[in-house]
C-alpha cells in the first residue's frame, strides 16, 4: 500500500477536511514549494482521489467555501478547476489524443530499433542522467506514484529541452506511473510545457528557480538548456461540439448491471435512480494508454480504492469479459459512468455495439466541459457561476 495515499474514500475526505483551512493565503504563498516526498508541504494531494471520482471538484470547492470566501481561496480554486478545463478542452478535440497515441506507437518502435534513443530514454526513466534533481524526481515518481506540480513542470522541461527526448515519451512515462494520471490533464500539460498547447509559449526549467522552490535541496543544477524551441506540433485540430448524452431519468427495465471503470468508480447514477444493481463490475482499460506496462502501483491503488468503495465489484479487463459477465448474470441493461476521451471510451463503444448500455455523465462535467472552447483565462470567467451552481 502507498502510505502517502491510503486507498479509501475516508482518507480522501479526511485529507480534504485537514487541508481546507489552509487553502487561502497559506496555499497561495507556498504552493510552488516542493519540500520533497516526505513532506506534503502546502498542497492538498487530492488529485489521485479526484482522478477516480471518489470526490469531485464540487466536493472540494464546497469544503473550501465553507471555510473562506472565493476571493481568499482564488488560487486554489483555480487549480481545482484546471482539471475540468483540460478535460473539456480534450473532449472538444479528441483528435489530439488520437494523434498522441499514434505518435507513441511510432516512438515505441523507434525505441526498440534505435539504440541511441533507447539508451537516453532508459536513463531518463531510471533516473540515471547525471542531473541530480531530474534523477531524484524520476525515482520519486516510480516509488511513490506522485510528484509535486512544480516538479512535474521542471521534469517535463528538462526531458524535452535538455535531454532532447520526445515529449510524448515523457507524457507516457508520467501516465504509466502517476496515481492521478489522466489522459487529458497529462497529455495537455506536457503539450503546454513543450510550447504546443499554447503555440510558441514554452516552459524552461531554471536552476535558480529549482533551488529556490526546493528550499535548496537542489542548490546547483548545471547543464540545463538555456533556450526552448518548441517541437513540431502538426496540424491545428478543429474543435468539435461535445456529443449530447441523454440523462437517465427512469430505471431501465429488467436486471440492471452497474459497470464502473478506471475513469470513474462513482455510483451516482444508481443513487439518483434509487436502484440496487443486480451485479456490479469494474473494467480496467489502463493498458490501452500505453504500449508499455502500466506500473503495478497504479492499478493496485485503483483496485484497492474500488474495493473500499464497492467491494462487490468483479474486476474485468476487456470488452469480451464484460459481455461474458453480463451473460452469466443475465443482465438486461448496463449503466456506466461516462468515459471521457482516453483509453476507456473505445472499449465502452465496443460493448455498446452488442449490449444495451447507458452512460451517465455528471452534471458538473456537462456544464463545465463545453465552456473550455479556448484558453483557461476565458474559461475561468465562468468559474463563479459554476461554483454557485455546484458548490453553493
Amino acid at each position: 500500500m502507498n502510505n502517502c495515499f491510503p486507498p479509501n474514500t475516508a482518507a480522501a475526505r479526511a485529507r480534504l477536511r485537514t487541508f481546507a483551512p489552509h487553502a487561502g493565503v497559506q496555499y497561495a504563498r507556498n504552493r510552488n514549494y516542493d519540500p520533497g516526498p516526505e513532506n506534503a508541504g502546502f498542497v492538498s494531494r487530492l488529485s489521485p482521489y479526484l482522478r477516480m471520482k471518489v470526490i469531485d471538484e464540487a466536493d472540494v470547492s464546497r469544503a473550501i467555501l465553507a471555510r473562506m470566501d472565493a476571493r481568499e481561496a482564488d488560487k486554489f480554486l483555480m487549480e481545482v478547476w484546471w482539471r475540468p478545463y483540460w478535460k473539456g478542452w480534450m473532449e472538444q478535440r479528441p483528435a489530439v489524443w488520437d494523434s498522441y497515441r499514434s505518435d507513441l506507437e511510432r516512438l515505441h518502435n523507434e525505441v526498440q530499433t534505435q539504440s541511441g534513443l533507447r539508451q537516453r530514454w532508459e536513463e531518463a526513466c531510471l533516473g540515471q542522467t547525471g542531473i541530480e534533481a531530474f534523477d531524484h524526481w524520476a525515482q520519486e515518481l516510480v516509488q511513490t506514484g506522485y510528484l509535486h506540480n512544480h516538479a512535474r513542470m521542471w521534469f517535463a522541461s528538462i526531458w524535452i529541452f535538455t535531454l532532447d527526448l520526445p515529449w510524448q515519451l515523457g507524457a507516457d512515462f508520467f501516465l504509466r506511473h502517476l496515481l492521478d494520471g489522466d489522459a487529458a490533464v497529462n497529455t495537455l500539460s506536457w503539450r503546454w510545457v513543450a510550447g504546443i498547447q499554447t503555440q510558441g509559449k514554452t516552459y524552461l526549467a531554471d536552476p535558480e528557480n529549482i533551488a529556490k522552490f526546493t528550499n535548496g535541496r537542489f542548490a546547483d543544477t548545471p547543464g540545463l538548456a538555456c533556450a526552448a524551441t518548441p517541437p513540431e506540433s502538426g496540424a491545428i485540430v478543429d474543435r468539435k461540439n461535445i456529443p449530447e448524452i441523454a440523462p437517465i431519468t427512469a430505471p431501465p427495465t429488467g436486471r440492471v448491471g452497474l459497470l464502473l471503470h478506471s475513469d470513474d468508480i462513482d455510483t451516482g447514477a444508481m443513487d439518483q435512480l434509487g436502484l440496487t444493481p443486480h451485479a456490479t463490475a469494474y473494467l480496467d482499460a489502463t493498458t490501452g494508454q500505453s504500449p508499455w506496462h502500466i506500473a503495478p502501483m497504479v492499478t493496485e491503488f485503483r483496485e484497492q480504492l474500488l474495493n473500499d468503495h464497492r467491494p462487490d465489484a468483479k474486476i474485468l479487463d476487456d470488452a469480451q469479459a464484460v459481455t461474458d459477465w453480463a451473460k452469466a448474470e443475465e443482465i438486461d441493461h448496463i449503466i456506466t459512468p461516462h468515459a471521457p476521451v482516453g483509453s476507456m471510451r473505445p472499449v465502452l463503444q465496443e460493448i455498446a455495439a452488442t449490449l444495451p448500455l447507458s452512460e451517465h455523465r455528471r452534471p458538473i462535467d456537462s456544464a463545465a466541459w463545453p465552456l473550455a472552447t479556448a484558453g483557461f483565462f476565458k474559461f475561468r470567467k465562468h468559474i463563479p457561476d459554476l461554483l454557485d451552481r455546484f458548490a453553493g
